[in-house]
């Protein structure tokens, strides 16, 4: 069975669903994720974020130990032509924001929750998903013992195994609140996830940051491949009380979400997973990361170069060129290849991905990053497995902008 990564999780109890097939076990992930962890306690023992090791990444480890210092983030860049060149990355360290990232789904470990040792594909997604964000901020990765692969899939077969919600939520609550107390020192922060890592922050920000005095450290908020539930037509609202959808180059104290489909595959209009409302007067929110005023823009994209990253989705990358190029990058760039626009069809909103082919066929005019199981792929989740790689340098394009207005302000 092909292993999704950066999928959403399922919870404890979860009936045989298997006659109405992967979709509709998705639906009901989705929909149980959205519920309120139980607040009964883990029964083993919580991790220590005083220790190193229950961190990916944190500023004060030395590079070769932390998986963001360590990281490759170089990619080459294709023209549309085939021509190319390499673009060497740089962290910064006098970063005067830091990000605080939740990642996705993506543990092989084979219980409901994963262990706190850290596998190669906690890596992967670190590399993938957050490393490059060293551009604009100081970087915080707490390792936690999320759902896993295993349950989401044991629950797609009609046979779910005990998960516990609650420890994983309370595993990022504990990292956050070690973070306030002994790192943050009253500096702007990001609040960063995707899919699980999304839901799990959002859950956070409801329970501790939203009208608490904490709320005026947040410089803003992302939330990929999530169906943030706001009132129709309305920026504010709904499952967050206070803080508004970021409609402005330099809006600061909102949030950023949207969940990616491809432009000429939308989500189906019967789709209950991505883009979908949760509820009557209520619509998912999609704020692009290109233009975040609205309309069509440019993506910046960093795609994982290799069929071994976080973006292979059971299909793998053709050649980048033609004549293929040998690409030793982890990633490539395909400037004028994408863009992206919010869109509203059938009851969804989402991120709709345009692809702009050139004629010459120089450069590849295809991506994978569809999300297959079994050999089908579920048109309900859209290019989630990508959702961050599609949009990371938007995103760091918008952090950047809201630094210098935060800046501004306090000055």
């Amino acid at each position: 069975m092909h292993h999704p990564k950066g999928v959403r999780y399922p919870a404890r109890n979860v009936v045989n669903r298997a006659s109405r097939g992967l979709a509709g076990a998705a639906f009901a992930i989705v929909t149980l994720l959205s519920s309120p962890a139980s607040a009964t306690p883990a029964p083993v023992a919580s991790p220590d974020y005083s220790r190193p090791d229950a961190w990916l990444c944190r500023p004060d480890r030395p590079a070769a130990s932390d998986v963001c210092g360590r990281s490759n983030q170089d990619a080459l860049v294709i023209r549309a032509d085939g021509s190319t060149r390499v673009e060497h990355f740089r962290a910064d360290p006098q970063a005067p924001v830091d990000c605080f990232y939740v990642y996705p789904t993506v543990s092989l470990d084979p219980g409901g929750n994963a262990t706190m040792h850290v596998g190669r594909e906690e890596v992967a997604v670190v590399n993938q998903q957050f490393a490059r964000f060293g551009a604009v901020c100081r970087r915080y990765a707490p390792l936690y013992r999320q759902v896993t692969l295993a349950a989401l899939h044991a629950n797609m077969r009609g046979a779910p195994i005990p998960t516990d919600r609650a420890m994983a939520y309370e595993d990022v609550k504990r990292a956050w609140d070690y973070y306030l107390a002994h790192d943050n020192q009253g500096r702007a922060v990001v609040l960063i996830g995707h899919s699980q890592g999304s839901a799990l922050l959002a859950q956070l920000i409801k329970n501790e940051i939203e009208g608490k005095p904490v709320q005026d450290r947040l410089l803003s908020v992302i939330l990929a491949g999530y169906r943030l539930q706001v009132p129709v037509g309305k920026a504010v609202g709904g499952e967050f009380k206070a803080i508004p959808l970021c409609r402005a180059a330099q809006q600061t104290g909102c949030v950023i979400t949207f969940a990616s489909f491809r432009a000429d595959s939308p989500p189906p209009p019967d789709g209950r997973v991505f883009g979908a409302s949760a509820g009557p007067g209520l619509e998912a929110a999609c704020v692009n990361p290109a233009s975040l005023a609205g309309g069509a823009a440019p993506l910046h994209a960093y795609l994982g170069s290799g069929a071994e990253m976080v973006t292979a989705s059971g299909e793998q990358q053709g050649p980048w060129t033609n004549p293929p190029t040998t690409v030793r990058e982890p990633f490539v760039k395909v400037p004028g290849l994408l863009s992206a626009e919010c869109r509203s069809e059938a009851n969804h909103n989402f991120l709709a991905i345009t692809l702009h082919p050139d004629p010459r066929g120089r450069r590849t005019n295809a991506i994978v990053g569809d999300v297959v199981i079994d050999g089908r792929r579920l048109p309900d989740w859209g290019l989630h497995r990508i959702d961050v790689n599609l949009t990371i340098g938007n995103l760091i394009d918008a952090i950047r902008a809201q630094t210098q207005a935060r800046l501004a302000d306090r000055r």
